[in-house]
């Protein structure tokens, strides 16, 4: 698997992408192709990567407040490419380009609580599961929670996972 470096001018080929398809566990399941185009033209795809095998665009992958201290994230899968380790792949490849390119102490991630695929690879990266906020996340029928995964550098460096916590 290949991760280049999503360019300005694709931005046409990342509006394609996106609104291809919904994305049932993101806030905007519908995405709106004339502002992915303002983000890309703005700088905001300027830390995403194309998630590629062969020929094939698999997902993409955005880093989000690089600058300062705790990134995040935001993982697209096409549904077609799904359960096959891309999502798994682009995660552990990310981790290790933050860490070895910048100065952070730790990335983060939030997937809602039902979107158990993406708590799956937050798990299988060496992320640990650090919050669990009860109807945070709006959802078309519901609330859901919003559940928070996180990994230091020491434990990328050392490849554990220092558990949480949780009786203080």
């Amino acid at each position: 698997m290949e991760f280049p470096r999503i360019q300005r001018h694709e931005a046409d080929e990342v509006v394609a992408f996106l609104t291809a398809e919904e994305w049932p566990f993101h806030t905007e399941p519908k995405t709106d192709g004339a502002a992915v185009h303002a983000r890309v033209a703005g700088g905001a795809y300027d830390d995403a990567f194309w998630i590629s095998e062969g020929p094939d665009r698999l997902g993409l992958v955005r880093l989000l407040d690089l600058d300062d201290g705790t990134p995040l994230f935001d993982l697209r899968v096409r549904a077609s490419a799904r359960g096959r380790g891309a999502g798994t792949a682009a995660v552990r490849w990310l981790t290790s380009h933050v860490f070895t390119n910048h100065d952070t102490n730790r990335i983060e991630g939030t997937t809602r609580e039902d979107n158990h695929a993406m708590r799956r690879i937050f798990t299988k990266a060496g992320y640990a599961k650090e919050a669990h906020y009860r109807d945070a996340w709006p959802g078309p029928d519901r609330w859901y929670a919003s559940v928070g995964y996180a990994i230091l550098r020491q434990d990328w460096q050392t490849g554990t996972v220092t558990a949480v916590d949780w009786s203080g």
